[in-house]
Order: C-alpha cells, then sequence, then structure tokens
C-alpha cells in the first residue's frame, strides 16, 4: 500500500552560491541523464516524487538534510539541467513568478513533444487541480509558493510543490505521481511523512471526507441561499444589544444620547431574532455571491465544484462545516502528514561542501553513462568507484 502524505521543513534563508548551484546543475544532469538511460522516463518520474528518494537526491546535490532549499533550488537545477528535446522531459514551473508560467509551458513543450490538445488540456487541468488541491482543500496552514510540474513525451506527468507556513516558519512539499492518481481528490498524493503535524487540519481529500464532499456539492446544487443563517455577516458593523429594543410607545422613550431603553416605561420589550450564527466564521455578500455563481452552474461533483473561480479555502470550509453540522458527515481533520546528506549543506551545516569531491562525483556520474552507452555489458561499473572516490 502507497504510503501518503506530505514534508515539513524548516525554511533557511539565503540562496545557493553561484559555484555551488552550477555543481548542482551538473550533478543533476548526470544523475537524472543514467536514469533515464537505464530505467527510462517513468521510472524517473516514479523516483522524482518519491520523498524519501527526493530527499536524498537533494542532499547529494549539495542541502543538508533539513533545509527548505532541497525543493526549490534541487527542482531550479532539474529545470537547467535537462534538455526536452533531447531527455524526452520538461520540468515546468518553479518558484514564485516562475510558477505562474506552468501552464505556458505546458502548452509550448506539449506541442513540440507533438501531445494532442485533448493531452495538454488535461496536463494544465492536473497543473491546476493539484495546487488548488493543496492550498485549498488541505487546509495545513501553508500556502504555496514553488509549483513545479515535470511531465514526459508521452504525458505522464509527476508534481513537486512547496507551502509555507508563515508562524512556525516551516516549509511543507507536496508530492504527486500521475500513475497512482485515480482520483484527483481522493487521496492523491504521494506517501512522505513528517515529524511537523498540525492539529484540526482540514483534509478534504481523505477518503473519510467523501460523504462531507457529496454533501457539498447538494448544498451548492440547493441553492447556498439558505445557508446564510449558519453565518454572520461582515458586511455589517457590530451588532449591540440595544439593537434589539423595541417600544411600544415610539422612538421617545429611548434616550438618543447613550441609546438604551428608558426602562420607567413598562411597555419597552427586547425583541431576539429568531436565528443566529452557530459557525465560527464569516462570509461576506461578494463571497456569497460565488456560492450563488456556483449553484448556477450546477457542479456535477466535487471536483468540479472546487475547480470553479473563486471556490477558495473560506468557501471550501464553511461547506464542511455545514455538512458536518447538519447533516452529521464529518470532514477529515488529520493532518496527512516524513533524513540525509553526503556533500553538505550551502550554510557549512552539519558540515561545508568540498568542491574536489563534488567534481569527482560529477565526473565520475559522467564516465559512467559514457561507459555504459559505449558497452552495455560494463554500464554503471565506474559507478563503484564513486564511494572510494568519497572517503579517500
Amino acid at each position: 500500500m502507497n504510503k501518503r502524505g506530505t514534508a515539513n521543513l524548516p525554511l533557511h534563508g539565503g540562496h545557493a552560491p553561484r559555484w555551488l548551484f552550477q555543481r548542482m546543475v551538473k550533478l543533476a544532469g548526470a544523475i537524472s541523464e543514467s536514469i533515464l538511460y537505464e530505467y527510462g522516463s517513468d521510472e524517473f518520474l516514479r523516483r522524482i516524487s518519491d520523498p524519501h528518494w527526493f530527499q536524498a537526491f537533494s542532499c547529494v546535490l549539495g542541502f543538508d538534510w533539513h533545509s527548505s532549499g532541497t525543493t526549490t533550488t534541487t527542482c531550479g537545477a532539474l529545470k537547467t539541467a535537462i534538455n526536452p528535446e533531447e531527455h524526452g522531459i520538461m520540468v515546468a514551473g518553479g518558484k514564485g513568478r516562475a510558477s505562474r508560467k506552468t501552464l505556458d509551458e505546458i502548452e509550448m513543450i506539449g506541442d513540440s513533444f507533438s501531445l494532442t490538445s485533448p493531452k495538454i488540456d488535461e496536463l494544465i487541468f492536473n497543473s491546476r487541480i493539484s495546487a488548488k488541491i493543496d492550498n485549498s482543500c488541505i487546509q495545513d496552514g501553508y500556502n504555496l509558493y514553488h509549483h513545479s510540474f515535470i511531465f514526459t513525451e508521452k504525458g505522464e506527468w509527476a508534481v513537486i510543490q512547496q507551502g509555507l507556513n508563515t508562524e512556525d516558519k516551516y516549509a511543507r512539499r507536496y508530492h504527486w505521481l500521475s500513475e497512482l492518481v485515480e482520483d484527483p481528490i481522493d487521496e492523491p498524493h504521494k506517501a512522505i511523512a513528517c515529524d511537523q503535524q498540525q492539529l484540526n487540519t482540514l483534509n478534504m481529500t481523505s477518503h473519510k471526507s467523501e460523504d462531507c464532499r457529496d454533501i457539498s456539492v447538494d448544498l451548492i446544487c440547493d441553492n447556498p441561499e439558505h445557508l446564510r443563517t449558519y453565518f454572520k455577516s461582515k458586511d455589517s458593523s457590530q451588532t449591540l444589544l440595544t439593537d434589539y429594543f423595541n417600544s411600544a410607545e415610539g422612538p421617545d422613550q429611548i434616550d438618543n444620547q447613550f441609546k438604551i431603553p428608558n426602562f420607567k416605561d413598562h411597555n419597552a420589550q427586547l425583541h431576539m431574532p429568531k436565528h443566529h450564527p452557530v459557525l465560527d466564521m464569516d462570509l461576506s455578500s461578494r463571497e456569497f455571491q460565488v456560492l450563488k455563481d456556483a449553484w448556477e452552474i450546477q457542479p456535477q461533483n466535487y471536483e468540479e465544484l472546487i475547480s470553479l473561480k473563486g471556490i477558495g479555502p473560506k468557501k471550501i470550509r464553511a461547506l464542511a462545516l455545514i455538512s458536518d453540522l447538519v447533516y452529521g458527515s464529518a470532514p477529515s481533520w488529520k493532518d496527512p502528514v516524513k533524513y540525509s546528506f553526503t556533500h553538505g549543506g550551502k550554510d557549512g551545516f552539519p558540515y561545508p561542501v568540498n568542491r574536489e569531491v563534488y567534481d569527482n562525483s560529477i565526473q565520475t556520474l559522467k564516465d559512467a553513462l559514457d561507459e555504459a552507452k559505449l558497452n552495455k555489458k560494463e554500464r554503471y561499473q565506474a559507478i563503484k568507484r564513486l564511494e572510494k572516490v568519497i572517503h579517500s
């Protein structure tokens, strides 16, 4: 059974120095090309989407085992090292602004891979839905700032993306692999584990949230107008107790200076509303309009619902809470949330990178690949020298 989850990493400031990143690109290219030559692109995706393999790979490239840069810089090195035309693999997206270019890169390289228009549209959808799910359907306090979408000329894909928790200064990495995704909204991730779990994490992708997802769709399709009574509105000002006082004698019975009832008038009455909000959250009129717009579209399933414009974390959470409150279909609140180093880290811990050893590692891998291409019977014999080089 596949393990599933996420990885938490502390945020380390600064950037990988130029001399280190240049070597990371070379070593990442040598390792990737070796895997592609020996096992093919499908196996490359399986390895790169495996959180443990990716973590070890990042550390081999030059990062200490718990740095947040193991994600962003490693993906950046892969993107620089891998040539789509030569290797048949594209690493799209990246950190920050680069992530917003993902869809354009998928479309451009998809054409060069001679993928059909429906297949390219499918890749674009998977890029979007994976980001939407990890940013909205798994409410663990981490906001995505890195999104890498890796796909092959056959249309297979993997996602490596990372979110930031501004309060505890940790980053969390999410892995997807297309061959394991039977349903993008039901246990879609490839396994990871972590010692930094969050309490009360709304996980709408859990199989235990299936009924809650179905009811969320029903709540929208039945017209969300009737949901207003469950929320307070942040459009109005603070409601005061005096707002509910009324006098049969008219407004003169109210002290206008202090807005309190004149209790000398025994006809002053307190009228409380029939309904009051029962959920500790609010939705503005604009946010309710998003739900009304979704009702007009009549989504057929949860995947379609969360794909609609404006259906973000707050609306998803609101529907989940009402599903639990009214129908007793509770979502999962369990965090779906697992170390190695060889060449050292960019900050010198646990020990500084030895440039000579690093360069020897790169050259050894290149020699192994060249020998493999020349003589398959002796492929990768040179890799056996790698351990001697490192420990010499």
